[in-house]
């Protein structure tokens, strides 16, 4: 049987092991560095992989992220030519990024930021209550997480509104696409959602361009990529009022570095990259079917397109 190579600094190859042998009672399993004989490699599961690690095996037929994410794939320039590089796509994952989504988005339309400041002065004055069905949550992305989000917060009676690269058509979510559809899309959205998959073309994003173009006193949650943000940007923003609040949880640096204004700044809400994190029971299942497609011949599912990184 074809062996799998599976190698993550932040993940336990034990966890990862001892459940794709409840899918693979005879699984060859190795632990990189220790991947033996390399040609027995077919399948490699991986996050962060050394630049010129996956084209050592001359056999392989798979590359699995081990998050959503696949730019820290994408990032070795010698990563082997044809080879599917595949996303980790767990409804798991998907649910814990739409919890992050909801807290945030009811922390902010309930002004808990603001009554958390009136408990620390005792202070009693109720704020007005604006309604659900008068305020917009835009989901800059629209890919499987954020689809997830938005039918669990929709119920609440939220508008919401999307953003994609290309046209798409989702029941309930009012559309945009493209560079035209942007400002639009950007224009009504009081609570801005980034689930955007991390390319060059989504770098920088978030901007003091395209934050000008939300509603004065909208709110910034970011759960996609700390690259789309540019965070002297969004600290202006802040301090002008253009945004009301922030709830970051991935950053251009990572460990925020203690000197990050970020810290410290009334508006904003840090997390240190936990809104969804790799559960090794539920992903063990998702990439267990896939290998079993690929060793069947049959091509991966949810295989990145190369030529625009998702």
């Amino acid at each position: 049987m074809p062996a799998i190579v599976f190698r993550s600094h932040a993940d336990s190859a034990e966890q990862w092991g001892a459940n794709l042998k409840t899918q693979f009672p005879d699984i060859d399993f190795r632990v990189w560095p220790d991947a033996g004989n390399k040609a027995d490699i077919d399948t490699a599961i991986v996050w962060k992989p050394e630049r010129g690690m996956l084209r050592q095996f001359p056999n392989l037929k798979m590359i699995v992220s081990l998050g959503a994410g696949v730019d820290h794939i994408f990032a070795d320039p010698e990563l082997p030519p044809g080879v599917p590089v595949v996303r980790l796509v767990d409804p798991w994952m998907a649910n814990s990024i739409s919890e992050y989504v909801a807290l945030n988005v009811l922390r902010f339309h309930r002004d808990d930021p603001d009554y958390v400041r009136q408990q620390a002065e005792r202070k009693w004055n109720a704020l007005p209550l604006r309604e659900t069905t008068q305020r917009t949550v835009g989901f800059l992305g629209m890919g499987f997480m954020a689809g997830d989000a938005a039918a669990k917060i929709k119920p609440f009676g939220f508008r919401i509104a999307g953003w994609s690269r290309t046209p798409k058509q989702i029941d309930g979510i009012d559309c945009h696409h493209g560079q035209d559809g942007l400002e639009r899309f950007l224009g009504r959205s009081e609570f801005l959602v980034c689930l955007l998959p991390a390319t060059p073309a989504t770098v920088g994003i978030i901007s003091a361009k395209t934050l000008a173009m939300l509603p004065r006193g909208a709110y910034l949650i970011n759960c996609g990529r700390g690259a789309h943000t540019v965070e002297a940007d969004v600290l202006a923003a802040l301090d002008s009022g253009q945004l009301a609040g922030a709830a970051l949880d991935v950053f251009r640096t990572e460990p925020l570095p203690a000197d990050s204004p970020l810290w410290n700044h009334p508006k904003v809400f840090v997390t240190p990259h936990i809104a969804a994190q790799t559960n090794a029971r539920t992903g063990a299942a998702v990439v267990a079917e896939n290998i079993r497609r690929v060793r069947r011949g049959e091509p991966p599912r949810d295989a990145v397109d190369p030529a625009v990184g998702y």
